[in-house]
């Protein structure tokens, strides 16, 4: 599949157009921001590693019965998908206490949240991505009442499959972001699952191997990437 117009540059992925107006190629770069872009650095293999793991985990959720973007693998850092209406909500499930969470709350980091807290965010770099409610959605028209309560059931559905999936490889799933999009108004999983968007402990030390290393200005993020990939079965030439 030819790559066109770029459509989207975000900050650790570009959006492609291609000669089908109903798909998208997204290339995975080997750029990673925090403090919403003003942290930026680049590391060696981070795109390749990011669009395995993000195919890895979007086809397994397809096979347990999520509707997901993803429609094929294209090269070791790009993704063919289909092109979704996207919704500006992003939608965050917490199994244990960490990130904003805790500075907001005042709560220790590492806490387990029984049951999950689900929050949603408008997903606006500008005004910080604020934390909104299902009534603002409504209001605001950002997403119809259907298609918001579609989305919450399906993200404690993808959390209840992907926390086996990572604790049968010694991980546990601490939290992490979702995005969903339409096509003819059926709600279908888009953007990526990444450790830039998922945090992930190793379960046998609770040593972070996500995003936070970065934010963090920790070492090892690379290698804790593909320690990630590694375990799911990926495996890299580098």
């Amino acid at each position: 599949m030819e790559k066109k117009s770029e459509l989207y540059r975000g900050k650790s992925k570009n959006v492609y157009c291609t000669e089908k107006k109903d798909l998208l190629i997204i290339h995975f770069r080997d750029d990673i921001s925090a403090n919403n872009g003003l942290k930026i650095k680049q590391f060696f293999g981070k795109g390749i590693i990011n669009n395995k793991i993000n195919c890895f985990i979007m086809n397994f959720l397809q096979n347990n019965g999520i509707s997901t973007h993803i429609e094929k693998l294209i090269s070791d850092n790009q993704v063919l998908v289909k092109k979704l209406k996207m919704i500006p909500i992003e939608c965050v499930l917490r199994n244990i206490a960490s990130g904003s969470l805790v500075k907001r709350l005042d709560i220790k980091e590492g806490m387990v949240l029984n049951p999950p807290i689900f929050e949603i965010f408008f997903k606006n770099d500008i005004k910080n991505d604020p934390m909104i409610n299902d009534s603002h959605c409504e209001t605001f028209n950002w997403v119809n009442k259907e298609n918001f309560i579609k989305m919450k059931l399906l993200t404690y559905k993808i959390n209840d499959i992907l926390k086996k999936l990572f604790i049968d490889i010694n991980i546990i799933l601490v939290d992490f972001k979702l995005e969903f999009g339409l096509i003819n108004n059926t709600i279908i999983l888009g953007d990526e699952f990444s450790p830039d968007v998922a945090r992930l402990w190793d379960k046998e030390n609770m040593k972070k191997m996500d995003k936070d290393l970065f934010r963090e200005d920790s070492i090892g993020l690379i290698k804790s990437y593909k320690s990630i990939a590694n375990r799911l079965g990926i495996k890299f030439n580098f």
